[in-house]
């Protein structure tokens, strides 16, 4: 393994990358995914054709910290028959259709009753939309509001061919193991059923991501987790709680295909070296038109709340791990969001191309971040008779010796590289290379080769 994790960006290929992660997603898209089940189990199966991937099976009924995992979930055919005999609303036709988690039954009953266990949006008339029912025994159907309203009454025939007994919650993990015992932790849900964006985009990035990191030198472990919602998380968390502590950095992916912009969701601490790193990457790329064309233009940050994806697992307070979410536009805010619009033609190559490029440059700043100490504090070194500055003056560029000055200026062993960019207004890697060249010429010592540094524990 020689590839370092800058020669990958400097080679990425983003365009190549969108097509083969929108074949991932439309090759995915058909399966029925839930808490559990086979699906979940197939979906897996897809993701472990091109990373080595564990897939850890927990049976229903073991407890997770206050919570149990649930019974597991499977169907096979689910319909609605109107009073003439035709199949008005049928599972096989889109997966939405059917309320997750529903319990089997087979009836026949009048459209007043039938209506109890339907499922629509009045003020998109013409979406199915996705609901669930994990937590609670029932069963229903999602349907058009516009198709609701045009039911005719009489007696209808409804069938649902599933079950809810016990089995195991199913989850997949891939690590990538690096020069130091910390990890960086990437996680994705891999509950929805056929929702492209909120579901399918983010677990496409996260096994892109792995790939390319597999083949290159890493500082840090990478652990890369496809797991169902909340449950997913807390199940992990509950089984690897002696091991957390070993996280230094995360981040949860979802909502990722779409053409909106970044935004990124802060970790509890708010000044973690994740949520450094990701503003960084973010505001550098609004500098960049390659990326900015991809990205809608400009990127919202926000405060974390305890509402959202599996960041508000990882960062309860029993644990507090640095780990923030970053997507594109978040759940809730597109139209789309949780129903059958939520389609392929939502999820874009070239967005899903952008956002495993901003992932990657956010792993490039955590690989390069550290803290540093000027062995020659004492006024400005000669940098002339060790060949890090320009022979004649006035000649060339002065951002690259504008580096070199700024990471001996402050490197005190208080303040990191992210701090010499951010004050500096600095590019990271121009910041990442004075530094690199500094140490070489025995001007500067590295305080923290392995990782989480002091202001990390600051933080806390």
């Amino acid at each position: 393994m020689t590839t370092s994790i800058h020669q990958l960006l400097a080679t990425f290929d983003a365009a190549s990358a969108g097509r083969e992660m929108y074949a991932f997603v439309e090759k995915a898209f058909p399966i029925c995914r839930s808490l559990t089940g086979d699906g979940v189990r197939e979906t897996l199966r897809l993701i472990g054709e091109t990373i080595p991937l564990a897939v850890h099976e927990v049976p229903t009924g073991t407890p997770v910290l206050d919570w149990t995992v649930p019974k597991e979930w499977n169907v096979r055919e689910a319909w609605v028959k109107d009073p003439a005999g035709r199949k008005v609303v049928d599972f096989a036709h889109h997966n939405l259709h059917l309320l997750g988690y529903s319990v089997p039954v087979h009836r026949k009953m009048q459209l007043a009753e039938l209506e109890e266990h339907l499922h629509s949006v009045p003020e998109q008339p013409d979406v199915i939309p996705y609901r669930t029912s994990y937590y609670k025994e029932a069963w229903g159907f999602c349907l058009p509001h516009r198709q609701r309203q045009s039911l005719p009454g009489g007696e209808y025939e409804v069938f649902i061919d599933a079950t809810l007994e016990s089995g195991s919650l199913s989850y997949g993990e891939c690590f990538l193991p690096g020069k130091s015992q910390q990890e960086v932790l990437i996680t994705a849900h891999v509950c929805h059923p056929s929702l492209a964006n909120d579901n399918l985009s983010g677990l496409a990035v996260v096994r892109a991501m792995a790939q390319h990191l597999a083949g290159v030198e890493r500082r840090f472990g990478y652990r890369f987790l496809f797991m169902p919602g909340t449950i997913g998380a807390i199940t992990w968390l509950a089984r690897n709680e002696s091991r957390v502590g070993r996280i230094a950095h995360g981040l949860v992916a979802a909502n990722l295909g779409d053409g909106g912009k970044f935004h990124y969701k802060r970790s509890r601490r708010g000044k973690a070296t994740i949520d450094r790193a990701v503003e960084q990457v973010l505001s550098e790329q609004v500098l960049s038109e390659q990326v900015l064309l991809k990205s809608g233009g400009d990127f919202e940050v926000e405060d974390f709340i305890p509402f959202g994806y599996d960041e508000r697992q990882f960062c309860s307070p029993g644990f507090d791990l640095p780990v923030g979410s970053l997507t594109r536009t978040p759940y809730g805010r597109y139209p789309e969001y949780h129903t059958s619009s939520d389609n392929l033609d939502l999820v874009l190559p070239e967005h899903l191309g952008g956002s495993l490029l901003t992932y990657l440059q956010v792993a490039v700043v955590l690989e390069g971040e550290g803290r540093y100490r000027n062995l020659s504090p004492k006024g400005e070194p000669q940098l002339g008779r060790r060949g890090l500055y320009r022979a004649l003056g006035g000649e060339g560029s002065r951002d690259r010796e504008l580096a070199l000055l700024w990471v001996l200026n402050l490197s005190d062993g208080e303040n990191s590289l992210l701090d010499v960019a951010r004050r500096s207004g600095l590019p990271f890697a121009a910041v990442r290379g004075a530094a690199d060249a500094l140490v070489e010429a025995e001007l500067l010592l590295s305080l923290d080769e392995t990782g989480d540094s002091q202001r990390e524990e600051e933080t806390r």
